[in-house]
Parts: C-alpha cells; sequence; structure tokens
C-alpha cells in the first residue's frame, strides 16, 4: 500500500491542486462531449428508446468489474501513472467512435470506455484529495467539483455545435484528442509516494465499509441525474425544442456559483442541512422538465437543478472521502463510483423501457422516486452523518495542533 505525502499548504489553489483540476476539467469536456453524442448518435443509427439506454450506460458494466482493480491499484501505485494510463484508454475509446458505423460497435467501444473509467474519476478525486489542506477539505472538493460543472456548461454545447459543422466522427476525434492532452497533464501531478505492499485485492481494498451510506445515496441521485445525459437531447428534439444544449450550458453555469458556495456552507452547518433542502430541488426540477415545452422550461430546469445534484454531490462525495484514513482514500473513492456507475447502468436502461412503455413525460415524473429515497435516507441517517462529521473535524484540530 502506498505511502502518501500531503501536499503542505494552506491553499486550495496549489501548483498541485491546480494541475488536476486542469486535467480533471479536460478529462470531464472530453466525456460530456462524447456522452452527450452517444445516445443521440445511436438514435441516429436507428435504435429504440431502450436501446438508446442500453448505449449510453453500457460502459458501467465494465466500470463496475473494473472497480475490483482500481481501488487496490489507486492506493497501491503511482496514482498520476495510473490516472493517466486509464485516461489513454478512455481516448482509444474515443477514437473508435469517430470510426464506427453501427450499433454493436458501439457498444463495445462503450465497454472499453467503462475500463477507464472505472479508475479515471476514482484516482482524480484521491489525487485531489491529497493536493488539499483539511482545514479546507469540504471547500476543496467544492472547488474541485467545479472542473465538471465547467465541462458540462460547455461540453454538450460545444458537441452538439461541431457536429453540425464537421459530423460525428470529426467530432468525436476532437474529444479523443482532448482527452490525450488530459493524460499528458495528469503526469505532471506530482504528489510524492512511497511504494510499500504490494498490490492486494480483497473485500476490503475495493470496498471501503464506512463509506457504502454515502455511496448508496450517490446511487440514488445517479439513478435519476444519468437520464438527462442520455434522452434530454433526444425527447427536446422530438417535441421540436432546439438549442437544448443550453440547458447544459445553464446548469453547469449555475453550479460555478453554487458548488463553491454549498462546499463553504458544509464546512460550516454541516451536510444535512444543506443536502436536504438541495435534493428537493433536483425533484423539482424533473417535474419542470416533464412539463416543458419550450427552452425557456428547460433552461428553468436547468436552474433549479444546479441547486439541486449540483449542489448537493460534491458534499456527499467529500463525505465518502472523510469516512476513511489518508491510505485509503482510493477505497473510499473507489466505493463512492461504485455507486455513482451502478446509477448510471441502471437509471437510463430503467428510463429508456418506461420510455417504451409510457413516454417521456412519465418516465421524467417516474425518476424523481430515487431522489424521493435519497432524501429520506439522509434524514434517517442524519445523526450518523452528522458523527461522521464530528469526527472528521476533530482529527483535523488534533493534526492541526501537532
Amino acid at each position: 500500500m502506498q505511502k502518501v505525502i500531503n501536499n503542505k499548504t494552506d491553499k486550495i489553489w496549489n501548483p498541485l491542486f491546480t494541475t488536476i483540476f486542469i486535467a480533471n476539467a479536460c478529462m470531464n469536456l472530453s466525456q460530456q462531449m462524447m456522452n452527450s453524442l452517444v445516445s443521440k448518435y445511436a438514435d441516429y443509427l436507428g435504435a429504440a428508446a431502450t436501446v438508446v439506454g442500453i448505449v449510453a450506460s453500457i460502459y458501467s458494466v465494465t466500470a463496475l468489474i473494473f472497480k475490483i482493480l482500481s481501488g487496490p491499484v489507486i492506493d497501491t501505485y503511482n496514482r498520476r501513472f495510473v490516472l493517466s494510463g486509464t485516461m489513454l484508454i478512455m481516448a482509444v475509446s474515443f477514437f473508435g467512435y469517430g470510426i464506427s458505423g453501427n450499433v454493436p460497435t458501439l457498444i463495445g467501444l462503450r465497454l472499453l470506455q467503462g475500463v477507464g473509467q472505472a479508475f479515471t474519476s476514482t484516482c482524480c478525486l484521491a489525487l485531489a484529495a491529497d493536493t488539499l489542506p483539511k482545514e479546507k477539505f469540504g471547500s476543496g472538493i467544492g472547488v474541485f467539483s467545479m472542473a465538471q460543472a465547467a465541462s458540462q456548461a460547455i461540453g454538450p454545447t460545444i458537441a452538439l455545435a461541431l457536429v453540425g459543422v464537421m459530423g460525428y466522427q470529426g467530432t468525436f476525434m476532437i474529444g479523443c484528442g482532448i482527452m490525450v492532452f488530459a493524460a499528458f497533464l495528469a503526469t505532471r501531478v506530482k504528489v510524492p509516494y512511497v511504494k510499500g505492499k504490494k498490490l492486494k485485492i480483497s473485500g476490503k481494498s475495493i470496498v471501503a465499509k464506512e463509506a457504502i451510506m454515502p455511496a448508496f445515496i450517490i446511487f440514488l441521485m445517479s439513478l435519476t441525474y444519468f437520464v438527462i445525459n442520455s434522452f434530454l437531447i433526444v425527447y427536446a428534439g422530438k417535441i421540436g425544442v432546439e438549442n437544448i444544449g443550453y440547458y447544459f450550458t445553464v446548469f453547469a453555469g449555475t453550479m460555478l456559483i453554487t458548488r463553491p458556495l454549498v462546499g463553504r456552507l458544509t464546512d460550516k452547518y454541516g451536510l444535512v442541512k444543506i443536502v436536504l433542502p438541495s435534493l428537493v430541488c433536483f425533484a423539482l426540477s424533473f417535474l419542470i422538465i416533464s412539463y416543458s415545452q419550450n427552452l425557456i422550461m428547460f433552461l428553468l430546469a436547468a436552474f433549479v437543478a444546479a441547486f439541486g445534484y449540483g449542489a448537493s454531490q460534491p458534499a456527499i462525495q467529500a463525505m465518502s472521502l472523510k469516512c476513511v484514513p489518508v491510505e485509503r482514500r482510493g477505497a473510499g473513492s473507489s466505493t463512492n463510483f461504485i455507486g455513482t456507475d451502478l446509477g448510471s447502468f441502471l437509471g437510463p436502461i430503467i428510463a429508456g423501457a418506461v420510455v417504451d412503455w409510457r413516454g417521456y413525460e412519465v418516465m421524467w415524473r417516474i425518476m424523481v422516486l430515487p431522489v424521493v429515497l435519497a432524501f429520506i435516507m439522509v434524514l434517517v441517517k442524519r445523526k450518523k452523518i452528522n458523527r461522521i462529521e464530528e469526527d472528521f473535524r476533530l482529527l483535523q484540530e488534533k493534526e492541526k495542533a501537532a
């Protein structure tokens, strides 16, 4: 198991954090471009709604399988090289999208993407945690998540614009190039470490039991959230709403404000008081989408959603890392993303089946139910959540005194 030597600084924007932030932003930009197009591309190739849902989410199968390795590998080997290598795997899959011309090939390449994605997001989060001062941990994770927010703001819009100019193939190639650049940046995140024990795969190294509760909450939220990337562009096209890419711009642009703000509020007031109202906003945004018939309504839904999932997700994510000691952050991060991957896999498939059964409007309303369950979960487990945060605060004070 590697011994991570934390970055000694009291600043969030230190050089190491800045580098991993930019690498993460490029990675997310490439992913947002590809993920927003792959469903539309499958629909363009003639796939039914259920098949579109499968294409959108099938990468989660291999992502989940390779999560068996990701936690132990990230906690054993040099994280920056693990991250760079797995980013290149994703770049290969994006290159493949550009030369594919049928749904079966697309599904195979999505599975390859999942292999890389089993490591990338988990490793990025663990590296970011290694570079942050403990007294600004929640705020730092909130700031780090802004990379994803910024990518969501421009990724789908850029992708749709590029498709109009150079087609699907050219746009997929550009996404591949951006991911290769992210892989290069990852090699520059020189967090020192000393390699210790050999790679050991066990239940403890894969899943941190302390982080199961926040991972389950993330799972419920992801069931609903990933339906947006899978079906919103397709749905808007079917009801004649143009420029739907602005939904992602408003959603992510608002998150650029809400995420750092919510990070500070979470550090000050605790997760429960912030996440519960955020989940209400998240559920409301899906109800708004179900009744939307013009772009203004969709943009309102995006604004509300940014105070929902956009605000609550990084707070829950940070709790997954607060639950575990520094040397097991790979396992804690992996557990968090197992929840994310399960949700991203099942959500679009369930949604696609509901679309074929009762139509899009009913689907948007049914997908509110997982958010309601997440709200109940946080409410029921509020004492345990508060205890986790208090233990982390006491550890901060102890290390600061030392």
